[in-house]
C-alpha cells in the first residue's frame, strides 16, 4: 500500500465520496487482484493501468494478447508490469476471468471493450458462474456538482423489468453498497410517477409492498419508503408542498427506479444535463463487477474501481455479507 494514502476506511461524509477524494484516499491494504476482461482499446486499458498506478488494483489483462499489446502501443501505455492472459476472443476472456475468481486468483472483475451481455452471461451461468442466492443488480454512485450528498441509482443496467421479488434484492444490494461507502442507515426512495398508491400502476404497488417489507425486516439496514416521485424524493420543498410526511422524502440516498429504462434515462440525464459522473458497479455476485461504459472517462473508471475496493474492504471487515454485495 502506498505510504502516502490511508486505507479504505469511512471518512466524514462531507467530502469523502466525491470522486477525486475517493480515488486518492481509497487504497486497500493490498491492491485488489482484478481480472480485466478484454481490454482491447485505449480507454479500458487506461482505466486499469491508472488504477494500478494508484495502488488500487493489480490487473490481469485477459484477452487476445496481440490485440491488447497493439492497443497499448497505439496509446503509448506501458503494460509490461502486468500479467497478460491470452484468450481467443471476448467470450473466452469472460470465461477465463470467471474461472480466475472461482480459483481465488481474482477478487473482482472489470469490463473492458466487450458488450455487457458477454461478461454477464458468464457471471450468471447456473453452473460455473458467480451466482449467489441474491439477484445480481447494478448501482450507479453519482457525483453531482453542487449536490450535497452521494446519490445511488439502481437498477439502470441489468434487470430490465424487475418483479417485486427482484426489487427486494435490488434494494438490499444498494443498501449494502451504501454501508460500504460509510452511510450506516441509508434512506431508500422507491420511485414512481406519483406518490400515492394507484392500483393501475404496478410501480406504486411494488413501492408500497417494499416499504412494508422493510418495516417487517425483509429488507434490512436502511429506511425504505415509497411510492415517491423524483421531485419529492429529492426536494424537501416539493415534499412539503405535497404534504408528504416521510423520513425519506427530500432526503433520499438511494433511488430505486421502476425499471431499467427509467433508471438508464435518469442516470444519463444527470450525466449530460447536470454534468454528473456515474461510477458503475454490479453487486449480488460472489465478487463485485466493475461495469464501466464506453463513454466513461478515466476519472469515472477510477471511481468505479475505488467503489469496488470499498465493497471488498467492507466484506473483509464484516460490514456486509460476504457473497452478496
Amino acid at each position: 500500500m502506498s505510504q502516502s494514502q490511508p486505507p479504505c476506511t469511512g471518512p466524514d461524509l462531507d467530502d469523502y465520496w466525491r470522486y477525486d477524494h475517493l480515488i486518492d484516499s481509497c487504497s486497500p491494504e493490498e491492491p485488489l487482484k482484478v481480472a480485466v476482461i478484454h481490454p482491447c482499446d485505449r480507454d479500458s486499458l487506461m482505466g486499469a493501468v491508472e488504477a494500478a498506478k494508484k495502488d488500487l488494483i493489480y490487473p490481469y489483462l485477459i484477452g487476445p494478447t496481440a490485440r491488447i499489446q497493439r492497443a497499448a502501443d497505439a496509446a503509448g501505455i506501458d503494460i509490461s508490469p502486468f500479467k497478460l492472459v491470452d484468450a481467443k476472443h471476448s467470450h473466452h476472456a469472460a470465461e477465463l476471468g470467471v474461472a480466475m475468481v472461482l480459483a481465488g486468483e481474482a477478487e473482482a472483475l472489470m469490463k473492458g471493450s466487450l458488450h455487457t451481455d458477454e461478461i454477464m452471461g458468464e457471471v450468471v451461468k447456473k453452473n460455473g458462474g458467480l451466482r449467489t442466492e441474491r439477484r445480481i443488480s447494478h448501482v450507479f454512485l453519482m457525483d453531482i456538482p453542487n449536490f450535497p450528498r452521494p446519490l445511488l441509482i439502481t437498477d439502470a443496467a441489468i434487470n430490465i423489468a424487475p418483479t417485486l421479488a427482484i426489487k427486494v434484492d435490488i434494494c438490499q444490494n444498494a443498501i449494502d453498497l451504501a454501508h460500504a461507502m460509510g452511510i450506516p442507515n441509508p434512506k431508500v426512495a422507491i420511485l414512481s410517477a406519483v406518490e400515492t398508491v394507484n392500483p393501475d400502476m404496478q410501480s406504486t404497488l411494488d413501492a408500497a409492498a417494499l416499504s412494508k417489507m422493510a418495516e417487517r425486516g425483509q429488507i434490512t439496514g436502511g429506511i425504505v419508503d415509497g411510492p415517491l416521485a423524483y421531485d419529492n424524493a429529492m426536494s424537501m420543498e416539493a415534499a412539503k408542498t405535497k404534504g408528504i410526511k416521510s423520513l425519506v422524502a427530500g432526503r433520499a440516498d438511494i433511488l430505486v427506479v421502476p425499471d431499467l429504462e427509467s433508471g438508464n434515462m435518469l442516470a444519463k440525464q444527470l450525466t449530460w444535463q447536470a454534468h454528473a459522473d456515474g461510477a458503475g458497479i454490479v453487486l449480488g455476485a460472489k465478487v463485485p463487477i466493475i461495469l464501466t461504459s464506453r463513454s466513461d472517462n478515466t476519472r469515472t473508471r477510477l471511481a468505479s474501481v475505488a467503489v469496488a475496493a470499498r465493497v471488498v474492504d467492507a466484506r473483509k471487515k464484516g460490514l456486509i455479507k460476504k457473497g452478496y454485495a
